[in-house]
């Protein structure tokens, strides 16, 4: 079937992205960070693209992401490198993103590979300018036994909620629902203005589907989005 791959993102991943501006307000012109550059994150970055976005900033430190982020024409940030909310107040005199989307969750982890749940969360409120917007799609669930955090256990985090009440922002999070958005989408892939299918890195039959989630979960390199064919690839 003509587009296939990019039908096929709509099943979740797509809507998931876009789901996360639409919390986040993105506007024509805004600045935009994105903290993620999972299939969810590049989602994000694609649909604030698609939307008009002026500067769209991605924040990860796999260099294959990264590389898919800047392929699609927004800034690549390497957090292992440099200060992310450093950067994207560089970029933008100061002030903070005019919107920030957190796609990563309460298993994000520091550059030395330490959990931390609570990391690209309060990054976002740090780097997202006063009266600004947050869209949170990363998972945090309402409790996670065997987690080494006390807080994560009990589904907490140490959120800087005087920073984010110091600064006026609206957050909306939760899970993404898909129907609500998937047909406008269809017809964006339809139309040609959108092809989403850029994050398919491996097509694979059905057989080989743990050789794909191991691959991806290990964040093994150019492992970014495995589809599956029941029939064969």
């Amino acid at each position: 079937m003509e587009k296939e791959l990019d039908y096929v993102m709509l099943a979740d991943i797509f809507p998931t992205g876009w789901h996360a501006t639409e919390l986040a307000g993105v506007y024509p012109g805004d600045s935009v960070v994105i903290y993620g550059a999972g299939p969810v994150g590049l989602m994000a970055a694609y649909s604030a693209i698609i939307k008009g976005a002026g500067k769209v900033m991605v924040v990860d430190r796999q260099s294959d992401r990264l590389k898919l982020a800047e392929q699609i024409g927004a800034i690549p940030v390497d957090d292992s490198a440099t200060d992310p909310v450093e950067f994207v107040k560089d970029q933008t005199m100061g002030f903070g993103a005019d919107r920030g989307c957190e796609c990563v969750g309460y298993q994000a982890h520091d550059p030395a590979g330490n959990e931390q749940p609570n990391l690209t969360l309060n990054r976002l409120v740090d780097s997202v300018r006063f009266v600004g917007g947050l869209g949170v799609v990363g998972v945090f669930l309402p409790q996670d036994p065997g987690a080494s955090d006390k807080l994560a256990q009990q589904g907490q985090v140490a959120f800087d909620y005087g920073n984010y009440w110091l600064k006026g922002q609206t957050m909306g999070s939760g899970q993404c629902p898909v129907k609500k958005y998937n047909r406008a989408l269809r017809d964006l892939i339809a139309g040609g203005k959108a092809s989403p299918s850029f994050i398919v890195s491996h097509e694979l039959q059905l057989d080989q589907a743990p050789e794909g989630y191991r691959n991806f979960d290990s964040r093994e390199d150019g492992w970014t989005k495995v589809v599956l064919h029941p029939a064969g690839a």
